[in-house]
């Protein structure tokens, strides 16, 4: 019986070992995954020549209405990587690849929401 009770805890501490060497394998290649999945998901974090603009928005009159759908619209823009509406200073901040976009795209974008006759854009600094 001795030799029974031996064989099985052997056979048991073998076993954890294995499976615990394969967790570790297969947390790596999951964490390998899971990052190639995200830098693809989002290429829009890599730019070839980045660029930033802030701008006035005249028009404004409320934070989700307005500055969440224009800040919405730029963030859609190819070649945008960050874009910030403060309802509050009525200020929009954009950071772009200047090689995609350039600051009277941007300008035409926020102007073009809801129809374009809603929001004027003024004093675009770079």
């Amino acid at each position: 019986m001795k030799i029974v009770k031996q064989t099985f805890l052997v056979a048991t501490l073998a076993l954890a070992t294995i499976s615990c060497k394969n967790d570790k394998e297969t947390s790596t290649e999951a964490i390998v995954v899971e990052t190639e999945t995200i830098a693809t998901e989002n290429p829009k974090t890599i730019t070839a020549n980045p660029q930033t603009a802030s701008f006035e928005i005249e028009g404004m009159t409320c934070q989700i209405g307005c500055a969440s759908l224009i800040e919405g619209k730029l963030k859609k823009l190819d070649g945008v990587t960050e874009a910030k509406v403060d309802f509050e200073t009525k200020t929009a901040t954009v950071t772009y690849d200047a090689d995609k976009l350039n600051q009277e795209k941007l300008t035409k974008t926020v102007e073009g929401v809801a129809g374009g006759d809603l929001y004027k854009v003024s004093k675009v600094k770079s």
